[in-house]
């Protein structure tokens, strides 16, 4: 369900007095707001009985590379890249003027741009020594990391030149089953990048 949250809607807010997205509502009722504690929660329901394919590993060194990794997309790469490119590029078309719409900053692009650049070589030294971002398997960290990365792509901002290995890390989650539904979710008036959902880009 599509949310503009700068309009601040009340309902929303009820939701989640934050005001922030994710937020995921179970059939009950139950409310669970933020991707960090949607992935604990889902981890806490459904976890154990994965087996292998677990999305949080059941060691507590790997759970904390994997909090730690998920926290530095879910943050760091929202605040210095994913949130400034989408806020510029789509949310500042639809947001009135008195909520901060109007014409993109370029400025804020442009460090959008030049901060995605260290991001993608940070995940290709990662796989270098491991299979995935945070370990030898898929786990949430490789989720929060292709869902930023994917809204960067979408707008055609992502520099696949600059780091082959993240590249090729992209090119796997693209390919997963799971991923591809995602790949085919399109914007109204705002076709992706010609590569977006290329498995070959």
């Amino acid at each position: 369900m599509e949310e503009r949250v700068w309009e601040r809607r009340p309902e929303f807010l009820r939701l989640d007095p934050a005001g922030a997205t994710p937020v995921l509502v179970e059939d009950d009722g139950l409310v669970v707001p933020g991707a960090g504690l949607i992935a604990e929660y889902l981890d806490e329901i459904a976890g154990a009985a994965l087996g292998d394919r677990r999305l949080l590993p059941a060691d507590q060194p790997g759970r904390i590379e994997v909090r730690r990794l998920s926290s530095w997309f879910n943050d760091k790469f929202f605040a210095e890249v994913s949130e400034p490119l989408v806020r510029e590029k789509v949310y500042k078309r639809f947001m009135p003027r008195e909520a901060g719409g109007g014409p993109p900053d370029m400025v804020a692009i442009r460090a959008a741009r030049a901060n995605i650049r260290y991001h993608l070589h940070y995940i290709g030294w990662l796989l270098k020594a491991r299979n995935w971002i945070a370990g030898d398997r898929l786990t949430y960290a490789d989720l929060a990391a292709a869902a930023h990365i994917s809204c960067v792509d979408y707008l055609g901002d992502v520099p696949w030149d600059e780091d082959e290995t993240a590249k090729n890390w992209y090119a796997r989650i693209k390919s997963r089953p799971s991923f591809r539904p995602l790949l085919a979710v399109t914007m109204a008036g705002m076709p992706p990048a010609a590569s977006y959902a290329d498995l070959d880009f």
